[in-house]
């Protein structure tokens, strides 16, 4: 009995100490772990924001697979029915995350407007980030250099894709409560 009151205060120290620890994990760390939790699976979604020109994404199956996790690196493809051209490339920066659009051919080709997105400027949240555009985007896409694209992850619920530019607003939210059978590899990818 004496012996267990000796390591009282050892697993006392150690358990205080765990909220400390966690409390450490900046919002971009805890939010690319939140979304390489979801590695492997897929998820139905649907537009709950768009205008008139979005008629393709209100009419198609729209499916999310986060495909590949590394420390650094996690990629999305996004499926718009039959069309696996586009992956979304959220990366680690020495200042937070930055989110790319990779934009495929069915031949696995770079179509001309690929790569555009933009690094987070603020903390954000453990649920929330946002990527305005760089300097890449407003030359390759004028029109989109006012962009800003937020990413949202409340577990067990959602995962929303936004786009804000002016009064521009697009958005689809998937259903992380029901995982879906994995589509097909995105063009240029290994299947």
């Amino acid at each position: 009995m004496t012996h267990s009151l000796h390591l009282f205060p050892l697993l006392l120290a150690g358990a205080l100490a765990l909220p400390a620890h966690a409390a450490e994990e900046k919002p971009a760390d805890a939010f690319f772990r939140q979304l390489s939790s979801l590695c492997g699976k897929a998820f139905e979604g649907r537009l709950v924001e768009g205008n008139p020109s979005d008629t393709r994404f209100r009419e198609q199956k729209l499916t999310m697979h986060v495909r590949e996790c590394s420390p650094e690196v996690i990629r999305v493809p996004f499926h718009v029915g039959d069309d696996h051209s586009r992956t979304w490339v959220i990366s680690r920066t020495a200042q937070g995350l930055r989110l790319k659009h990779d934009h495929r051919h069915a031949d696995g080709s770079e179509d001309s407007i690929t790569q555009y997105g933009g690094d987070t400027a603020e903390a954000g949240t453990a649920s929330l980030q946002s990527f305005p555009a760089d300097a890449h985007t407003a030359k390759l896409i004028p029109a989109a250099a006012e962009n800003t694209w937020r990413v949202e992850i409340l577990p067990g619920q959602h995962y929303s894709y936004q786009l804000q530019r002016g009064e521009r607003r697009f958005r689809v939210d998937f259903d992380l409560t029901k995982p879906v059978a994995l589509p097909p590899a995105p063009w240029g990818a290994k299947p």
